[in-house]
């Protein structure tokens, strides 16, 4: 099994970068929108992990800050290596890179 761009060599150092960024700057989940606690430790579920928005494996940039963003290590299991795709005419306001269910206005939904 080969190691990702993000895991060794130059991508590594610049991953890491970039990844204690996100963690002082960002504080919300960019699949869910819910807030991280940056405090919880893996393997709790809602710990905080670093997600590429565009997955290494379908040609995202492995380390650019633009392609990484904070979410929870369930909401990043379960998007995997699936990519956001909106085929509907207008352009929706996205809450985050999950397609969410058209039962509801989601744009107007308060927690």
């Amino acid at each position: 099994m080969a190691l990702r761009a993000d895991r060794q060599g130059a991508h590594r150092v610049a991953f890491d970068k970039n990844r204690k960024i996100i963690l002082k700057t960002q504080s919300t989940c960019g699949i869910c929108g819910k807030p991280v606690d940056v405090n919880l430790k893996p393997p709790h579920p809602l710990s905080p992990t670093i997600d590429h928005i565009v997955p290494v494996a379908k040609g995202g940039h492995p380390s650019a800050i633009d392609n990484l963003q904070l979410t929870h290590a369930t909401c990043n299991r379960q998007k995997s290596d699936k990519l956001f795709n909106n085929k509907e005419k207008k352009e929706p306001k996205i809450i985050g890179n999950r397609n969410l269910p058209h039962s509801m206005d989601w744009t107007t939904y308060k927690a």
